[in-house]
């Protein structure tokens, strides 16, 4: 199975938010957000291992500014790091300004993904190797976001999670 970088999944998808997608203060629906994320995750999922894949856990969601009716709003995913049969994606969301076009970062998402065969059962994928200087960060903090997880889903002793422990250790 030949390795693969972060490009070859980058799945960027664009969108207009319309008036019914949108709470009462005329923002974007949190859990609107999060379907678009998982679809894009979704695809950048299939595209690293060329399987079916099926969401095993949204990591991490930060809503961290409204997206506002009328807005153009972007998502864009990249696996981030590639295990035996899962994979970490990271999301990016943009929002365009409407009057200066000006594209800013308003949101993040970490998903887990896992590719399956045809019944269901966890297929091998491709190994990632990062490229970017913001590739190898997110591939470094990959494994320690999969062991915390691990550990407080009690899959993992802590006195195991090896790289959780060395942000710790004194030096």
């Amino acid at each position: 199975m030949k390795a693969k970088c972060p490009e070859d999944s980058k799945t960027i998808m664009t969108d207009l938010v319309l008036p019914s997608e949108t709470n009462p203060l005329n923002n974007l629906f949190g859990g609107e957000l999060l379907a678009r994320m998982d679809r894009a995750a979704s695809i950048a999922a299939r595209r690293h291992s060329r399987r079916i894949v099926v969401t095993a856990s949204v990591n991490h969601v930060a809503f961290n500014r409204s997206v506002p009716l009328g807005s153009v709003v972007t998502v864009e995913a990249k696996v981030s790091r590639a295990f035996r049969s899962s994979m970490e994606i990271y999301l990016d969301v943009w929002i365009d300004d409407r009057e200066s076009g000006e594209r800013s970062r308003a949101n993040e998402a970490i998903y887990t993904f896992v590719a399956v065969d045809d019944s269901g059962r966890p297929v091998r994928i491709p190994e990632l190797i990062p490229e970017t200087e913001e590739e190898k960060i997110r591939f470094d903090g990959a494994l320690r976001r999969k062991q915390l997880s691990l550990v407080l889903a009690g899959k993992m002793k802590p006195a195991d999670a090896t790289e959780l422990k060395a942000l710790f250790d004194e030096k």
